[in-house]
């Protein structure tokens, strides 16, 4: 499909049942893969992102069975007597532009016996590594790159031996540098100490890492920028229940609140609630301050429109630092087409190495709306028109600004989506889903 046209949307209100959270599915496969015993894993995410991950693990020789809807056995190649071996020592493993299958699988595999390359689309070639790359050479890992420097793709030989207990990696530019060695850091057989330089952007998800990893068995002290990682192995913990996807979830949420300007909503989420491991849960305050009510349980949210948002007609203009939020700010920056002023993103700097450079996709995009954009290195500020203009939407190749920029319909506009299949990333059946809430 190379377009899909929204028609206006008038109000949305319902209940949207959540996909499973990518973020964890993939850790979870991986974590899976590398421990001693089979494990269930339910309510996991079937979209492009977690295929590439099964099928990649496929490829090393890692048994993972289909048991139901959602439900997958992953078969460990872990033992009581060595972390781990994969049966397959030499592989190509295509990842598409999963950069949480390519940067864990990099440092598990750099750490392994084998022979592999590693690649993914064009723009995953695009988006750097060198920093994991630099980390892992401490811990011996033989790494080249066989096209620029400091980017897939990759060749990774048998790691050299080593007996380096501490490793530092800059924590800047993507928290999946991090993430990728503390799930890699168990299989070196030894006590690993991990120091983050010039701090770490996206501290939920290492959160997110540390939740994984404790649920397979390996308890990480973090303090600070400082993580020590003890020398243990993966264990199966039999079963495990995927979370859905908290920043899937920030789609709707917005879409309850917006609508409920005009008499919408609200929209509920199920799959995420007070008790939720995701960073991005915390849009919610996002929209709390921007004037929505927000109602939380322990497995779900809701968003309508707070009482002074209706007799304002409008949002709450924001300016906030999104560091801890960057996917679910995406959404934020829609929001503020509803706002009743400038809004300001900050601290977004990451969104310049994503699935595109958001920061001036983002941009490009609200202007066809209307909006007016200024944008910097790390920051982005949005003035919302008096009224939307009907626009097509450029994705680029990125699902999030797909599943987003959807919303624009409620503010009484049509809008088409361009390539709007992209949403199969992390959630195949978004359109859908919100065709399934929305009155027109």
């Amino acid at each position: 499909m190379e377009y899909l046209d929204l028609a206006p949307i008038r109000r949305v209100a319902g209940t949207v049942r959540l996909p499973g959270s990518k973020s964890i599915t993939n850790r979870m496969l991986l974590l899976a893969a590398l421990a001693e015993g089979a494990t269930v894993l339910r309510d996991v995410l079937d979209a492009d992102d977690t295929r590439v991950m099964v099928g990649a693990l496929r490829a090393l020789g890692v048994r993972v069975d289909i048991e139901g809807a959602q439900t997958l056995r992953v078969h460990g190649v872990g033992t009581a007597v060595s972390p781990f071996t994969f049966s397959v020592k030499q592989a190509d493993l295509f990842l598409g532009n999963a950069g949480t299958a390519l940067r864990p699988l990099t440092a598990v595999l750099a750490l392994s016996d084998g022979d592999y390359r590693v690649s993914g689309v064009p723009r995953m070639h695009e988006r750097p590594i060198g920093d994991l790359v630099e980390a892992l050479a401490q811990l011996g890992a033989r790494i080249e790159y066989t096209a620029t420097p400091g980017y897939p793709p990759l060749r990774i030989r048998p790691a050299a031996p080593s007996a380096q207990s501490r490793v530092s990696v800059r924590g800047n530019v993507s928290s999946q540098f991090l993430t990728a060695l503390l799930l890699a850091a168990p299989l070196t057989g030894r006590a690993v100490t991990i120091a983050v330089e010039g701090g770490l952007i996206s501290r939920p998800y290492i959160e997110i890492t540390l939740n994984a990893m404790r649920r397979f068995g390996v308890e990480v002290k973090g303090e600070g920028d400082i993580f020590a990682v003890p020398a243990s192995r993966y264990r199966s913990p039999g079963e495990i229940r995927v979370e859905g996807d908290a920043s899937a979830a920030s789609y709707f949420l917005a879409a309850g609140a917006i609508s409920g300007l005009h008499g919408g909503g609200p929209v509920r989420v199920a799959g995420v609630g007070r008790d939720s491991i995701q960073g991005d849960v915390q849009f919610a305050d996002t929209l709390r301050a921007m004037g929505a009510r927000i109602d939380i349980g322990e497995n779900w949210i809701e968003a309508s429109a707070g009482e002074a948002a209706q007799r304002a007609g409008g949002l709450k203009a924001f300016d906030a630092d999104f560091n801890h939020i960057p996917d679910a700010a995406m959404t934020a920056a829609v929001c503020a087409l509803f706002a009743n002023g400038p809004s300001t993103l900050r601290n977004i700097g990451s969104w310049r190495v994503k699935e595109t450079d958001r920061i001036a996709a983002m941009a490009a995009e609200l202007r066809k709306l209307g909006a007016q954009v200024e944008t910097g290195a790390d920051w982005l500020r949005i003035t919302p028109p008096a009224a939307l203009r009907a626009a097509t939407i450029d994705t680029y190749g990125d699902h999030r600004i797909a599943m987003c920029f959807a919303l624009a319909a409620l503010g009484g506009v049509a809008v088409r989506i361009n390539d709007p299949e992209c949403v199969a990333k992390t959630f195949p059946e978004y359109f859908d889903v919100l065709a399934a809430i929305t009155e027109h």
